[in-house]
């Protein structure tokens, strides 16, 4: 639906507002937004990688880009600073992040890879970032913390680590907001590749993208078995969501960077953005970061 190419397409969020889905180009430092409608992208330059985007309540969104937490007001462009973190690691930035039932929203670090393939490991970690602009980390010692969400009764908080190429289910206090007590939810299969962002669904299974295996995974968390494969036709799948007027719909990112000339060539989707339909489920609305 999405043809103009994202080199990083990342963190789609349906705006119910807006009749639009938002998102990022991590590396062409971008917050975007597609109206489906008129079909434009209109899009936010900002001074950073920009790992996630998520709804303001009052309007506007919640970035959290490079090492810092900040408000972007799309009309007038203006990026305010909340908060920096990690200032002891340059080579860190903000990857995926969503808002929690309550409000508060979650993000998490990264090293960046500082030659093809080499990146310095356990690096990242995952921050909430509260209503009243208090801070709290929730988890050290990541590789990339990527893909959340909670489950439908807010008693369960998903997470991925890409590079321990696995969904990861925690206890969860949805009043204080903090996460305890891992447990290995799925390991992803070889031609699955890698987990990235993650969704969750009306049924409350666990929507994965796929980064290099080109399709996202429905997981059912009870189980801990994939019952369902989408294909898609490029293979660095990104992150997904649902939305639409009754979120029927899925959208999902994909990057271009990281495919070589000759892949390239011969993946013409590469860094686009899909819409799935006829998926049989329905999807949540986001919920609002309360500040």
């Amino acid at each position: 639906v999405v043809k103009e190419k994202n080199r990083m397409g990342e963190c789609p969020v349906w705006e119910e507002r807006e009749n639009a889905l938002v998102y990022v180009d991590i590396n062409s430092q971008k917050v975007c937004r597609w109206s489906p409608v008129t079909n434009e992208v209109q899009s936010v330059s900002v001074d950073a990688r920009v790992g996630s985007v998520a709804l303001r309540q009052c309007g506007g969104y919640v970035i959290a880009l490079g090492t810092r937490f900040a408000f972007l007001d799309w009309d007038t462009q203006a990026v305010t600073t909340i908060l920096e973190l990690e200032q002891d690691k340059p080579n860190n930035r903000f990857n995926d992040g969503k808002v929690d039932p309550k409000g508060r929203f979650f993000a998490g670090t990264m090293a960046e890879e500082t030659a093809p393939g080499v990146r310095a490991r356990r690096q990242g970690a995952l921050y909430t970032l509260f209503p009243d602009h208090s801070v709290i980390k929730q988890l050290d010692q990541l590789d990339i913390s990527n893909g959340l969400d909670w489950s439908l009764d807010h008693r369960t908080f998903f997470h991925i680590d890409s590079l321990s190429y696995a969904v990861h289910a925690f206890s969860y206090d949805v009043h204080t907001g903090k996460i305890a007590c891992p447990k290995l939810l799925y390991h992803l299969e070889k031609e699955e590749q890698m987990p990235d962002g993650m969704c969750i669904d009306t049924e409350g299974k666990l929507w994965v993208a796929c980064i290099d295996g080109g399709r996202v995974i429905r997981i059912d968390p009870e189980t801990g078995k994939r019952i369902q494969t989408v294909r898609l036709p490029t293979p660095r799948i990104t992150s997904c969501c649902f939305g639409g007027k009754d979120y029927s719909e899925m959208y999902v990112t994909s990057a271009y960077d990281g495919l070589d000339e000759a892949t390239l060539a011969k993946e013409p989707h590469a860094g686009e953005i899909f819409k799935i339909t006829g998926l049989g489920v329905k999807g949540i609305p986001q919920n609002f970061y309360a500040a």
